[in-house]
């Protein structure tokens, strides 16, 4: 049975090479799914199952399954799969010990949801157990359970499962799936479109004017924008996936030339990963056909655990191997006495004159019932976040 798909027409190959496909359709999908009946099976978590359908996709390319011990250690201690290919998160299927004794290797196990849904199969090669303060500290650069993606690990069980998978039912993405799309698809858009160069944007944030700035000079270089918003699991006290969506949409709709970007959701968890996020972040967006990708502020942070731009400084490493070209911003502001968008390298005013609000303070600011600073936000996008806000009753 093929694992790979058929080559696009791209400027930019995959990541390894070949853009694996791991989901089965027609006859090859209806057996495996009258077969899962007969397995022992295994209910994902919302971050297994977003890995598990990017593995299937191809969004995780050249990932075929979930990671075995060699691949696992090389990735947390060198940033690499067992075979050399550049790799920075683990992706990996968590169980109890006691869980695990129920498996055996060498079978098959049916991958449901939390509505007992069978989204996959795994065959089962390997199960092994892991140090979870080492993980912590060498992907996450701390121990500290505060941190979203430490106190993951610290939840999860002690042993691994790992071996190929197959896709056989895709998640919902209701209400987001007219922006769903595929790496193959994706690809095939962009040959439609004439883009030879794509610029890929990563966000788990409404787009404020500082995030639109230094992606229409990025435009300026490439021929389209891949707006590309994580929807999957966040934390809690980020705003909500459907309201950022709206917002994406408003903006593009009134502030971007409509041939020239394109709105697309990537599915995943996010980690906060900082630093290591970031390479997989441009990976993923390599796939997907991007050959730029964007790494602003603090790209993938959290709280003080990383610098400003080390993400910047640790993807520089790997830009070359990467084999995607990496835009490099600093901090976008609105200069009051410039009348204009800015960051340091084109401003040469105090900081009394530059608005600027963390996401922290926007929420802050949402929540008392107050405006955003039209420098700040395009009013448009404001209307969408206190909208929807107070809809949740999250204001």
């Amino acid at each position: 049975m093929s694992v790979t798909i058929q080559k696009e027409e791209s400027s930019i190959l995959p990541h390894g090479g070949d853009l694996i496909q791991r989901e089965l359709v027609g006859l090859q999908r209806e057996a495996y799914l009258k077969k899962a009946d007969s397995l022992k099976s295994l209910k994902l978590d919302a971050w297994g199952l977003s890995d598990l359908e990017l593995i299937g996709i191809g969004g995780f390319s050249p990932l075929n399954g979930f990671m075995g011990q060699k691949d696992y250690i090389r990735v947390i201690e060198e940033m690499r799969l067992a075979d050399g290919t550049l790799w920075s998160i683990p992706i990996t299927l968590h169980v109890s010990g006691e869980e695990a004794d129920e498996y055996e290797i060498g079978t098959d196990i049916a991958l449901t949801g939390e509505d007992d849904i069978v989204y996959g199969v795994l065959h089962l090669q390997e199960k092994y157990s892991y140090d979870k303060e080492k993980e912590a500290r060498l992907v996450f650069g701390t121990v500290d359970t505060a941190h979203p993606g430490v106190n993951k690990i610290y939840e999860k069980g002690e042993v691994y499962l790992a071996g190929p998978i197959y896709l056989l039912n895709r998640p919902n993405h209701t209400p987001f799936e007219e922006f769903y799309l595929t790496p193959r698809e994706t690809r095939n858009m962009f040959a439609h479109l004439g883009w030879k160069t794509i610029v890929g944007f990563q966000t788990r944030n409404p787009v404020h004017r500082s995030h639109e700035y230094i992606q229409k000079c990025a435009l300026e270089s490439v021929d389209g924008l891949l707006l590309n918003p994580l929807v999957g699991e966040t934390k809690a006290d980020d705003i909500p996936a459907e309201i950022r969506m709206e917002s994406y949409q408003v903006v593009l709709q009134h502030y971007f030339p409509t041939d020239r970007a394109k709105l697309v959701i990537y599915p995943a968890a996010m980690r906060y990963g900082g630093p290591r996020e970031a390479i997989l972040h441009a990976i993923v967006r390599k796939n997907y056909g991007c050959t730029h990708f964007i790494v602003g502020r603090d790209h993938a942070g959290v709280g003080d655990y990383y610098g400003t731009y080390e993400a910047q400084e640790l993807i520089s490493q790997f830009e070359e191997e990467l084999g995607i070209q990496i835009f490099k911003f600093e901090n976008a502001f609105y200069c009051t006495k410039c009348e204009n968008m800015a960051t340091a390298k084109t401003c040469p005013h105090d900081e009394e004159f530059r608005v600027l609000l963390s996401g922290t303070k926007v929420r802050e600011k949402l929540r008392n019932g107050e405006d955003l600073p039209k420098e700040f936000s395009r009013p448009e996008v404001a209307a969408v976040l206190v909208k929807g806000l107070k809809q949740k009753e999250l204001i």
